[in-house]
């Protein structure tokens, strides 16, 4: 307390007294001319004279130099190295002047000149020392106040600097103990004062020693296996942990590497973001009319916040929930970045409220998210899949191509390959028309990418919800996998796909290896701070539609390489687009008959591929992982 209390009143003296701090550091400047003259004559003190009368000139030179470098302040508990060079700065400029006054204007030859170069030494190094010390002793207070929360970093790289430093400044309300990383070659080393004590596999091992709060994960560049590991060994631990931003988030600017939060799906299935060509995109973007399709879905809505970023003239933004707009318009409005924004609440289905649209506003490139996805829905609803998603396509593209469009990008899906589903069957209907479609002006893409984690309706909110009500989770399948991407990963693969791609394109995300679902309803169990005995994982059986495993490619495409690492090229087998023509019009035919089977077979001819038998999961035995406890009451099941 009486620490805290001398520490408080000198921070206030030094802060809002400028007189005692000028008085303070000429006190400084005369000890070290004072102790210089005693070193240079062994402890003596010769020719007092002229001490004395030098002692006035080298304190006012070097308060004026200390001046000119804004040294003159008391909130000493802010120096850093910049500081530290200022006072050099200062110092070698009293010196230059000290030495002007007495050697050449007042013409003193006697003055010892080795007292110039001691005495400059003993200023520079009292000047540091007592901010060092003010800095030291008011951290020293904020360390020992026990609303602070002691935690352990794992990392010790510069992201891991960074974070100490900021943990370091008082009301961070962190106070750190000790660091762990992975190079045996920093043990022992200190950053801002905290050690390195060990590895990250010996953390639990360490906790007992150093009883923390919570435990920082300060590797911002970590991949989704690395924070795996650092997740797991953070539980065995049994404190909280949180994260930094990851890479992505900090170099598109969203947040900074200080803003600590606690570690989500997206930090355990992460993957190296993928690398955009900025300038092909904003060269393409710049000054264009732009039109997003289905804007106020997952992807659509990013897709608008990113296209904004490259200052389009105008975007315009489709979509038929006006509830999604809303939101959308309160949204983009706070960010349009000189864009001019329109949006019509419309149904891409509507040929005439299309063409008005299109011939109003001339887009000059397309971006077409708008589409039913949801399998088992579909798999009942199969004349909406494919009225919504093909026809509108090929009434769309019309539109465009009449109003001077020069791009049209779609977006696809995993689940167009070798699809078991209406919705995969029309989603490679979709990629078939514009590989097929001659160009005429227009230039015509396919995105294909896995699942988005976070999308309406998708796995992952709906275990959340499941999780939160203390609802049993619902996997389809223990063994089912998927591929995963961010929001942000799919829009960016769209925007690099929009920039790279040729007429007819198919561009895939190489998306690494598919994730169990399984697997992400234990990683959320953990997240939440449960344990897997606490909550039931229930297997309901394949749905409608539902493969085990989605793929990336068919076997008869021909995969190449782009100049985006992570984006492949692929060309797919077609029978021309004057046959395929026919066939979506025999499609369009089949859409008058009822029942869903001549719909099926249609798609069929379409798609070879298409094995609507497949889909159709047969009856299976659904199983029940319950909490021990739970079981034991229902009469010891385990």
């Amino acid at each position: 307390m009486v620490k805290r209390r001398i520490a408080k009143f000198s921070q206030l003296l030094l802060e809002r007294s400028a007189w005692f701090v000028a008085l303070f550091q000429a006190l400084l400047i005369f000890c070290s001319l004072v102790v210089a003259w005693l070193l240079r004559f062994d402890f003596s003190l010769p020719d007092r004279v002229l001490l004395i009368s030098a002692a006035p000139i080298l304190v006012l030179t070097r308060l004026a130099a200390i001046r000119c470098f804004n040294l003159h302040h008391g909130w000493w508990r802010y120096a850093g190295i910049n500081e530290a060079l200022d006072i050099i700065k200062a110092v070698a400029l009293g010196s230059a002047a000290f030495v002007l006054v007495i050697r050449y204007l007042l013409g003193v030859t006697v003055f010892p000149r080795s007292i110039y170069f001691i005495e400059a030494l003993l200023t520079a190094a009292l000047l540091g020392g007592v901010r060092l010390f003010s800095r030291t002793l008011v951290e020293s207070v904020r360390e020992n106040l026990t609303s602070s929360k002691k935690v352990i970093v794992i990392g010790a790289g510069f992201a891991a600097e960074l974070i100490l430093r900021e943990l370091k400044h008082p009301g961070s309300g962190y106070t750190p103990v000790a660091c762990v990383d992975d190079d045996r070659c920093k043990l022992g080393v200190r950053i801002h004062g905290v050690p390195v004590v060990g590895t990250v596999d010996q953390l639990p091992s360490l906790v007992p020693s150093y009883p923390v709060d919570e435990v920082l994960i300060a590797v911002p560049s970590a991949t989704g296996p690395q924070m795996r590991r650092f997740v797991g060994i953070c539980e065995r631990t049994g404190v909280r942990f949180k994260t930094v931003p990851s890479l992505r988030e900090i170099i598109a600017g969203r947040v900074s590497i200080s803003q600590l939060r606690e570690v989500d799906l997206e930090d355990l299935l992460g993957r190296e973001p993928v690398q955009i060509d900025l300038e092909s995109v904003r060269k393409q973007i710049d000054g264009r009319i732009v039109v997003v399709t289905g804007a106020a879905g997952s992807i659509g809505s990013e897709l608008c916040r990113q296209i904004l970023d490259y200052a389009p003239h105008k975007l315009v933004c489709v979509d038929q929930s006006e509830t999604g707009m809303f939101y959308l318009r309160r949204e983009l409005s706070a960010h349009k970045n000189g864009a001019q924004l329109v949006f019509c609440v419309a149904d891409v289905r509507d040929w005439e409220r299309m063409s008005r649209m299109f011939a109003e506003y001339k887009p000059q490139l397309v971006f077409h998210a708008a589409a039913y996805k949801h399998v088992p829905i579909m798999e009942w609803n199969a004349h909406e899949a494919v009225s919504n998603n093909v026809l509108a396509l090929l009434d769309l593209l019309d539109v465009a191509e009449q109003a001077g469009c020069e791009s049209f990008v779609l977006i696809s899906s995993d689940k167009a390959v070798n699809p078991t589903s209406v919705m995969g069957a029309t989603k490679r209907v979709c990629e078939l028309i514009l590989s097929a479609r001659p160009a005429n002006q227009m230039r015509c893409v396919s995105v294909r990418f896995g699942n988005v984690l976070g999308s309406s309706g998708s796995v992952i909110p709906v275990l959340r919800e499941q999780l939160q009500n203390n609802q049993p989770l619902t996997v389809t399948h223990p063994d089912i996998k998927r591929f995963f991407m961010t929001t942000r990963e799919a829009v960016a693969l769209v925007l690099q796909a929009f920039a790279i791609g040729n007429h007819g394109d198919i561009l895939v995300l190489d998306m690494g290896e598919p994730v169990r679902i399984l697997d992400l309803a234990k990683s959320l169990i953990r997240l939440s701070g449960k344990s897997e005995e606490d909550v039931t994982i229930k297997i309901t059986g394949l749905r409608e539609g539902e493969k085990l495993q989605e793929e990336l490619f068919y076997a008869s495409e021909e995969v190449q390489a782009t100049a985006c690492e992570k984006i492949k090229r692929v060309h797919t087998i077609s029978n021309g687009w004057p046959q395929l023509k026919q066939q979506l019009e025999e499609l369009r035919t089949v859409m008058m008959v009822d029942g869903a089977e001549p719909l099926r077979a249609k798609l069929k001819q379409v798609v070879p591929e298409y094995d609507s038998q497949n889909g159709r999961p047969e009856p299976v035995e659904v199983s029940t992982h319950a909490p021990r406890a739970a079981a034991q009451k229902a009469g010891g099941m385990d």
